[in-house]
């Protein structure tokens, strides 16, 4: 080979080689996988130390392992004593520096709690309930209150449920109203402490919370102590139970009161016993609405033949006395899209309840039913004098009556225009396809129940494994109740104590001190098999008088 080519053949070997080392080295990325970081940020060092006493400084530096973001700093943060100047937070790099704008008091430890302020960059571990303590004098308050929070409505701990005290004589000042000094999140196992306490009384609560801004309102859960604690010594063993309070005052609590379909829509802040609409104006209309309110009685469609109106007031009664007024706009020729449709009462595997009938609601009051374009198919043979009835109470629902088959394929069909409702509209084709779901899928169950005291009630309630409230029974003696052709599964039983004879489990209230009815839970949870008859007994207790 010449040597001129030689030459050139080594100068691009040797200048892919540098290409390629140079792409390799520009290109060089942080290892990919591993196991994620589950681990919040660590404080490495504080400047004051931590629990500094005779502490006179103005700034604090606290240097955490990694990078860190602060999230809402000055509604999680707390700082007790409360400091009329508000401090101010400043993150550089892996540091977060505090200033002090205030003039500190004497002798005096100061507590800041960072809530859920804290969290690493990248998956957002939080540092819950860090906290940096210092006293300006020579001690540093150490008392602490610790306990457990537990969820009434679910009998399980409640994680993350903010737990706070008050000063006892500041407590009608500040509760409800005020961010409270001292407060700590309770872990996953509902447990809480609140450290680095003074000497005195404190009343104590705990909240979950929809909002939050440690600041209680109608919709979060509640728990309370009725007398302060007295605060001389550690305190354990404090017991909290969440309940929702029912408010005190009713009202309608959603904006839009007419939907995009043109029906009116309201939504209670808490269930009715015999609730009832009247429309007020224009008067004309309330005699043509049809009212369908929901079995929990905290909701409420109003259906309008005429809607010629541009204004409505309504008001929810209870037992025909007023309790709210609504008012609500539309154009007068504003048009709403409607699309006429049914549901059933099929499960979602499109199996019927043996020895069920086909129930089917219509999503508006229907003026007319054509029976002659439904078409019910038995195996691909169709089912001759199909027999529909109307429910004389509800224009929304139908049923359809038959004896159904174990293993046929049912095949329901609906023409166009089969269905009208009370605006003229009318459904488009549409078919259905089910079975009969097999009489081994389910069982039933007998409750042989045992009362503790005669002259009491008791409400006994079923759920099923997803918390779905089967049945309720008001029951005054030992008794047999009978869960008849229930899905197998696993059940849970739940017992309220009925103190005041009401039918129904009343809740507490934070104002008057009361707390809720009591409730037990039966600490088995009952299996029911398939094709079976089962027995199982249930013995109440007597009612625990010793905890809120």
């Amino acid at each position: 080979m010449p040597l001129y080519l030689k030459h050139k053949y080594s100068l691009n070997i040797f200048t892919i080689i540098g290409l390629w080392l140079l792409i390799s080295c520009a290109s060089v990325q942080r290892p990919q996988g591993g196991p994620r970081d589950k681990t919040p940020p660590v404080l490495l060092k504080a400047s004051p130390p931590n629990k500094t006493k005779r502490f006179a400084a103005k700034e604090i530096q606290l240097d955490f392992d990694e990078y860190f973001k602060l999230t809402n700093p000055y509604t999680e943060i707390s700082v007790t004593p409360f400091m009329e100047k508000q401090p101010e937070y400043i993150t550089k790099g892996r540091s977060l520096q505090i200033k002090i704008n205030d003039t500190l008091q004497k002798n005096t430890t100061y507590v800041f709690n960072f809530g859920k302020a804290l969290a690493d960059v990248n998956e957002s571990n939080v540092l819950k309930n860090f906290t940096y303590v210092f006293s300006t004098g020579d001690e540093i308050d150490s008392l602490s209150i610790t306990g457990k929070v537990n969820n009434t409505i679910t009998a399980l701990p409640e994680k993350e449920a903010t737990v706070m005290i008050f000063p006892a004589k500041m407590d009608t000042a500040m509760f409800g109203k005020k961010k409270p000094s001292f407060f700590t999140t309770t872990d996953s196992s509902g447990n809480f402490a609140l450290n680095n306490l003074h000497a005195g009384d404190y009343t104590i609560y705990a909240l979950k919370e929809t909002s939050p801004n440690k600041i209680y309102n109608e919709d979060d859960l509640v728990a309370f102590l009725k007398t302060p604690l007295q605060l001389s010594k550690n305190i354990t063993g404090v017991q909290l139970n969440l309940f929702k309070q029912e408010p005190e005052k009713f009202r309608v609590i959603n904006p839009r009161k007419i939907d995009n379909e043109g029906r009116g829509f309201l939504v209670f802040n808490k269930p009715l016993n015999n609730p009832s609409i009247k429309v007020n104006y224009p008067p004309n209309i309330d005699a043509q609405k049809i009212v369908d309110i929901n079995n929990t009685r905290d909701t409420a469609f109003v259906f309008f033949r005429s809607m010629e109106f541009d204004s409505l007031s309504m008001s929810v009664l209870e037992n025909n006395k007023p309790l709210d007024t609504v008012f609500a706009r539309k154009g007068r020729n504003e048009s709403f899209k409607r699309n006429l449709g049914v549901q059933y009462n099929i499960n979602v595997d499109n199996k019927l309840r043996p020895g069920a009938d086909l129930l089917m609601t219509a999503n508006f009051p229907l003026e007319t039913i054509d029976n002659s374009k439904i078409k019910l198919l038995e195996d691909s043979i169709p089912v001759p004098g199909l027999s529909i009835i109307k429910d004389a109470n509800n224009p929304r629902k139908f049923t359809i009556k038959h004896r159904w088959k174990q293993a046929a394929r049912y095949e329901l069909s609906f023409a166009d225009e089969a269905l009208t409702d009370i605006y003229g509209d009318k459904n488009k084709e549409s078919t259905k396809r089910f079975m009969i779901d097999k009489p081994e899928n389910y069982g039933t169950l007998t409750l042989k129940v045992t009362v503790p005291d005669t002259a009491r009630s008791y409400i006994v309630q079923i759920y099923d494994s997803k918390k779905t409230l089967m049945r309720t029974d008001v029951i005054t003696k030992n008794t047999s109740l009978v869960y008849k052709n229930y899905f197998t599964g696993k059940y849970q039983i739940k017992v309220t104590y009925d103190t005041n004879k009401n039918g129904k489990g009343d809740s507490g209230n934070v104002k008057n001190r009361t707390y809720p009815e009591k409730t037990w839970y039966n600490p088995k949870e009952i299996t029911l098999r398939p094709n079976w008859e089962m027995e199982e007994p249930l013995v109440i207790p007597k009612e625990d008088t010793t905890t809120p």
